[in-house]
């Protein structure tokens, strides 16, 4: 397929995406079977351009001054990708399967419409009704950061230290581009340009024997923050499908007791083929059944709970924009509920001395030092642990750390713009008392 055709493509599937009302992976996928004539090369390209016009869905239209799917395309061009309205035109000739010409109203917002007097949740890319919760956090930063975390994001490995180290995985990885994460010191990056296929790490030797790990950067520090010791019991209450319960296992060392579990048994199933994978052997999987309790036997005798906490996710849309403009307040609600019973819970599998690690993926103050706040009210056995005591964890790098993320009094904040991750809050809360 010719650029223009592509570009024809990606505007049929945004007008069904929202006539439809459908995920994009999902049209995406639709897209795909329908025309088996379409090469990988060609499904990255599209892929491409639809995940770039969700990143940039209310700017595009608003510089286009018109909310439909060519226009937000036309639009996201200009915006993501840098071309100008002559090199857009090119693309836009008419002929076959080429986008039709641009009329003079498309060349004119092209190449006269700015950004300059857009409301923040236009110029930002979000939900006008997340703008009060940003700007609490981010205040007159929010447009950056919200920029930010409408960019495309690198690729994230995590080294497996049980099997490997990081310097041996780099060479054998040199060819896909990996170089070390800015942050951790286990972590691997290879960066994705806009028309980028997928690097295939699944199919990578290094992947297959359980060297690596595909996990954000972000998400790596805030296993790292925890600080999880070998001979350790640690419990992974909202485990998942184990990515940091992986991560877990390797800081200890094999030894100690490591327990994963969820209230959702279905999102523990990839867990079990990981942890073979990674050789991880002293991981006990307890799934729930029925209405029992699978940490029953466990009554505050754990050195350390971590709490993967459900939450909006508002700090992975850059992984998932399409995410973002699903999203509705009472999402939020729900979620806040969830943590709550989450935090009491792990509050009474923890010992005198022990700690909860508190993470989320999510930037909003509700879920993060609000949700903190609220727990130490009716948990005051618990106190917050200092922060330089968690980001010591970076040796060299805490220092420098300390300064690029946002810190509160209750944890800190990683963003796309301060620390080139996900979007991750972390808070590291210990127990004092017994009571």
């Amino acid at each position: 397929m010719t650029p223009a055709a592509r570009l024809s493509a990606a505007i049929e599937l945004i007008e069904t995406i929202d006539a439809q009302r459908v995920p994009a992976a999902k049209a995406l996928k639709e897209w795909g079977t329908a025309h088996r004539y379409a090469g990988s090369g060609d499904r990255a390209a599209i892929s491409g351009l639809i995940w770039d016009v969700l990143r940039r869905r209310a700017s595009s239209a608003w510089l286009m001054d018109a909310d439909t799917a060519r226009a937000r395309v036309l639009g996201m061009l200009k915006l993501e990708r840098g071309m100008d309205a002559d090199a857009i035109a090119a693309l836009c000739d008419g002929g076959r399967f080429a986008p039709e010409p641009l009329s003079e109203a498309e060349r004119s917002a092209l190449t006269s419409r700015t950004l300059d007097d857009a409301p923040p949740h236009i110029a930002g890319d979000y939900p006008e009704w997340l703008d009060a919760p940003l700007a609490a956090v981010f205040g007159d930063d929010r447009v950056a950061e919200a920029t930010a975390m409408a960019s495309r994001a690198p690729l994230d490995l995590r080294v497996n230290t049980l099997k490997a180290k990081r310097e041996k995985v780099l060479a054998s990885l040199k060819h896909l581009g990996a170089t070390p994460t800015p942050w951790s010191p286990i972590g691997l990056r290879i960066e994705l340009g806009a028309d980028a296929r997928n690097p295939g790490i699944h199919a990578e030797e290094d992947f297959i024997k359980g060297a690596v790990e595909v996990q954000d950067e972000g998400s790596q520090l805030a296993a790292l923050f925890t600080a999880a010791k070998p001979g350790e019991q640690v419990i992974d209450l909202c485990a998942g499908a184990g990515g940091k319960t992986l991560a877990l296992a390797a800081m200890m060392q094999g030894k100690g007791r490591l327990i994963a579990t969820d209230h959702d048994k279905r999102q523990l199933a990839p867990i079990y083929e990981r942890l073979s994978r990674a050789g991880v052997h002293n991981a006990d999987v307890r799934a729930p059944k029925g209405d029992s309790d699978p940490l029953a036997d466990i009554k505050a005798s754990a050195d350390l709970v971590l709490i993967d906490a459900p939450c909006t996710g508002t700090g992975t849309w850059r992984r998932n924009p399409d995410a973002k403009w699903r999203m509705r307040p009472g999402a939020l609600e729900v979620r806040l509920k969830d943590q709550a019973e989450v935090l009491d819970r792990a509050a009474a599998l923890v010992k005198p001395g022990g700690r909860i690690a508190y993470v989320t993926c999510s930037v909003l103050p509700a879920e993060n030092g609000d949700q903190v706040r609220s727990f130490l009210s009716r948990h005051p056995e618990f106190s917050i642990q200092p922060l330089n005591e968690t980001a010591s964890v970076l040796w060299d790098k805490a220092e420098d750390f300390e300064k690029a993320a946002l810190r509160s009094p209750e944890g800190w904040l990683m963003t796309p713009r301060r620390t080139g991750t996900d979007g991750f809050f972390v808070s590291v809360l210990r127990k004092v008392s017994s009571s």
